[in-house]
């Protein structure tokens, strides 16, 4: 085997970074790259040095999340008050981690191309990425932001079989065709291999477009002859440096108040409202403010769901309070007869992960709320709808979405505050990968976002009506109830899990034939 260079191979695997961009949502959005986008990086690990390999990986990792996440300098600059001499290294530092998983990605596509036949290699390969990445979505809290399989999202007839392996399997399908381009170059002169690969690869695409076009087809006649309730969104539009400002608590309660009567004069008036995560800036027990929200609820006989502020006591003999965040429902008395509470936090923003043994850090993260976790047990009873409300980046956990469907939610909520992320490609994304949680379950998903994107989202993951950003919105919605129990919420979630497994028992195998040698 020609040997090259590390300048050379880290070179082409450069290459992957801007197709990686251009190709997800967020960036350029031309979804076709993706079946390319990965051959460089996958080319540059197979042809060098398990040193070369590795660093190719630790290029690509972090040149590709430092441009998926580069609004994380906007974020805690803006609102957390650092300073870029120390919001620059945050990302650097996060991206680095994020890159270590295709660091380690690459060390596994090298061994398995020289371990195992091209056949078997159309298989593994992919399953490593996915393994990896079902790692990095629970490990040190969990962060799975923008998997390849969500570039998909844009095209809803593509990510149709979701529902039987969830976003993992599209990812797992996108590696597999960039292995099958990777195979074709590397064995140029094997005509018979190549031929066996492109049949396969063909087969898988024929028999998941077959799927998809037959459940398309399903779900859209299943969907209009369900039972639907009509749900009214408002986005307040509250700036986030504002948010919590006491003097304008009162103005923000009453811009909601003024919109939702809006949407009760429409045609077709809402049974539910929704308004976003924390929209109410208050701890809302007996709070005077409720009052104009009442006086709303008890005037157009309308039903209320709404992010807040909560907190109770942890243990009746204990004077310790817990804090959490929150989503209520109101009946159209007024009452608040039940509540969710976020179950993924938000590391450094909403908890400090490790604070008791890491009491040096407290300095440093002041102003870190101090919640306790949640947890997806019952979803709240609303008229027709059982609702399983996913606060914030909740949306980007398939396991979350999938727990409250198997608890039984018939409908999905998302309140969400993406007013830290300003005007950048965040927005973008978080909206792609919450369509995804659609199609998985099988459910509507009403998107309501403080300063966008909110809107509904069809069991088809199919985005019916958006608003712009950072605008004052609102808007009403007949929303089909589904009641499938898809083959990813009964147990096509642990195909990721297994691509793991595949891989770690893989990479024993070539361990082994590795000592023989």
């Amino acid at each position: 085997m020609k040997d090259f260079s590390t300048r050379t191979l880290l070179l082409v695997s450069s290459v992957s970074i801007p197709l990686l961009w251009l190709a997800l949502p967020g960036g350029g959005e031309f979804w076709p790259l993706l079946v390319v986008a990965c051959v460089p990086f996958l080319l540059s690990a197979s042809k060098g040095s398990m040193k070369q390999a590795a660093l190719c990986g630790l290029l690509v990792g972090t040149g590709h999340f430092l441009v998926q996440l580069y609004w994380i300098v906007f974020v805690l600059g803006e609102y957390g008050g650092l300073p870029l001499f120390a919001s620059v290294p945050a990302l650097v530092l996060l991206s680095l981690y994020m890159a270590g998983y295709l660091l380690v990605f690459g060390l596994l596509a090298r061994r398995f191309v020289h371990s195992f036949s091209p056949f078997l290699c159309l298989w593994i390969i992919p399953c490593a990425w996915v393994g990896l990445d079902w790692l990095r979505s629970f490990l040190f809290s969990g962060f799975p932001w923008m998997d390849l399989g969500y570039g998909f999202a844009n095209i809803p007839f593509l990510f149709q079989s979701a529902d039987i392996w969830g976003h993992y399997g599209l990812t797992f399908l996108i590696l597999q065709i960039n292995t099958f381009f990777t195979l074709l170059i590397i064995n140029n002169n094997g005509k018979k291999a190549v031929a066996q690969l492109a049949v396969v690869v063909g087969l898988v695409l024929l028999v998941i477009s077959s799927y998809s076009n037959l459940r398309w087809q399903q779900v859209e006649d299943t969907s209009q002859h369900a039972e639907s309730i009509a749900v009214g969104v408002v986005q307040g539009n509250v700036d986030q440096g504002q948010k919590w400002n006491p003097e304008r608590q009162e103005s923000t309660v009453n811009d909601y108040v003024f919109q939702s009567r809006k949407l009760m004069r429409n045609k077709l008036q809402p049974e539910l409202l929704v308004w976003p995560e924390t929209s109410l800036p208050f701890y809302p027990v007996n709070h005077p403010l409720l009052f104009p929200i009442i006086s709303l609820l008890n005037e157009e006989k309308v039903m209320l769901l709404t992010g807040a502020p909560w907190f109770e006591r942890g243990n009746p003999l204990s004077e310790e309070i817990q804090f959490y965040n929150s989503s209520l429902l109101f009946n159209e008395r007024g009452d608040i007869i039940a509540r969710t509470s976020k179950s993924h936090l938000v590391p450094f923003g909403e908890y400090v992960p490790l604070k008791r043994f890491l009491p040096f850090i407290a300095p440093l993260v002041q102003s870190v709320g101090n919640f306790s976790r949640g947890e997806v047990k019952d979803p709240l009873a609303c008229k027709k709808a059982r609702i399983g409300v996913l606060i914030c980046f909740e949306s980007i956990f398939g396991e979350i979405s999938r727990k409250w469907v198997d608890a039984g939610a018939n409908l999905l909520v998302n309140m969400t505050n993406d007013a830290w992320y300003g005007k950048s490609s965040a927005p973008h994304q978080t909206l792609a990968m919450t369509r995804l949680r659609a199609v998985e379950t099988r459910r509507s998903i009403v998107r309501s976002a403080n300063t966008g994107f909110s809107g509904f989202i069809d069991p088809l993951g199919r985005v019916e009506q958006v608003s712009p950003l950072f605008v004052s919105w609102e808007a009403t919605r007949q929303v089909p109830i589904m009641e499938e129990r898809t083959v990813f919420v009964q147990g096509g979630y642990l195909f990721a899990p297994l691509c793991f497994m595949l891989t770690f028992l893989s990479g024993i195998i070539t361990v082994r034939k590795q000592r023989r040698i």
